[in-house]
């Protein structure tokens, strides 16, 4: 059985030490990686995640993802070795055909967006470019970082079972346990005799009974919407109780990995103590 892993995900600061300070706290509270996601709003993803890096000792990095329209195959290629060589290969390159609304971003960065085949088709040539690099292309420490591939679609999903170490799943909020064991039905169906060998991921949005209404709110629904719903985007409960919960998902549907917004950094450490490396 696959240990636990968990993320920390976080896409702002307010000034370096704020940011680099964030680091050191998600890998004194036991988390395994920090992520970050891309996008005009935010921070640039690499430099904040060298920065990371550069701030602390064993925990990983990771792109929580690049949009693969925002730059050339052999770009993401260099970067992902630069990154890998800079951080001792703790970089973790996550890959993604584009969040929602990200259309606006290819706006501003003035780049085609392509329709979503050509986006996930990119999303393969870039797997496969960091296995055999192209000669010219600078490939750091000549490690292929871990490669993770967000999706939620049934086209996605297939695509990332035959590449990817790390899926990570892309579910509406209100996504119920059910609805998440189907997607990760057709994982396991596309992956055939590598499913054992993938890690799946799992993305909490809001921890615990006390958390802030906008946290829920900037997904569109509400606290009661989810609890309702039984999504799979909200945990609650004692430590205990959530350990629990995960604990169950893991040994039902396979999710190891398990990823929470920096809010809850601390909110979600007892459950990190009670899991890790379990």
């Amino acid at each position: 059985m696959t240990n636990f892993r968990f993320g920390l995900v976080s896409g702002f600061a307010r000034t370096a030490d704020e940011w680099t300070g964030l680091a050191r706290q998600a890998e004194r509270n036991g988390f395994s990686t920090m992520l970050m996601p891309d996008g005009a709003p935010m921070m640039a993803t690499l430099p904040a995640l060298a920065a990371a890096a550069t701030a602390t000792t064993d925990l990983h990095v990771g792109s929580f993802v690049l949009a693969v329209p925002f730059r050339p195959v052999n770009q993401i290629v260099q970067e992902a070795g630069t990154m890998a060589l800079l951080t001792g290969d703790r970089f973790e390159l996550g890959l993604g055909a584009g969040r929602p609304g990200a259309e606006a971003d290819a706006e501003v960065f003035d780049l085609p967006y392509g329709t979503p085949r050509e986006r996930i088709e990119r999303i393969g040539e870039v797997i496969d470019a960091l296995a055999t690099p192209v000669d010219g292309v600078y490939g750091g420490t000549g490690t292929r970082p871990r490669v993770l591939v967000a999706g939620g679609g049934p086209r996605m999903l297939s695509m990332a079972a035959a590449k990817a170490d790390t899926i990570a799943f892309g579910i509406p909020p209100l996504t119920d346990e059910a609805g998440l064991a189907e997607r990760v039905k057709i994982v396991r169906d596309a992956a055939g005799d590598r499913f054992d060998e993938i890690e799946l991921c799992g993305s909490v949005q809001v921890v615990g009974d006390d958390a802030p209404e906008w946290l829920a709110g900037r997904m569109g629904v509400s606290l009661a919407d989810l609890r309702d719903a039984g999504s799979v985007v909200a945990l609650s409960g004692t430590p205990r109780q959530m350990a629990d919960t995960l604990e169950r998902r893991r040994d039902e549907l396979g999710i190891s990995y398990v990823t929470v917004p920096s809010p809850f950094v601390e909110t979600f450490a007892p459950v990190v103590e009670l899991l890790k490396g379990r």
